[in-house]
């Protein structure tokens, strides 16, 4: 399991990425960055690019964070532990992932709560059709209305 046709995000995507315009043409999110991290084959090493990332967005003294990621299966674990390793940090925080018809992840934890589904297939699985489970703008609208709410619930 991991990233397949349907999921990819191809070049295109990145360079007109949905989630960055959405947030930053918000007027009442203050877009601080983005932070870009692989998926490393080793769970000691997945354990550490999200705790590093968490430090990080810690140390920016971040109000909330949007997470996204475009693989699934093995690239979950990273994924549920930065969504983690914020929650305990105290940062809000909601995210953009494939779950499908399997609607969960390979692990989790209690901060995984403001997660968007971003399938699109009837089927709800991973299909042979590029790009057609990827993020779309309504996808982050829904996550930034999310991040809003457990931003002004955390005041």
């Amino acid at each position: 399991m991991g990233i397949g046709p349907s999921t990819k995000e191809t070049s295109l995507h990145h360079f007109r990425d949905p989630l960055l315009d959405v947030v930053a043409n918000d007027d009442d999110l203050d877009l601080m960055g983005i932070i870009i991290v692989g998926t490393p084959d080793g769970n000691e090493e997945k354990m550490l690019v999200g705790t590093r990332t968490a430090i990080w967005c810690e140390c920016m003294r971040t109000d909330g964070v949007i997470i996204s990621s475009d693989g699934w299966g093995n690239s979950d674990v990273d994924f549920t532990n930065t969504v983690e390793q914020l929650g305990i940090r105290g940062i809000p925080v909601t995210g953009l992932n494939f779950s499908g018809t399997v609607g969960q992840f390979v692990v989790t934890n209690k901060y995984l709560d403001a997660i968007v589904d971003i399938n699109k297939s009837a089927e709800g699985v991973e299909t042979n059709v590029v790009g057609e489970n990827n993020v779309v703008e309504l996808d982050c609208r829904k996550a930034m209305a999310m991040l809003k709410l457990k931003m002004r619930e955390q005041k």
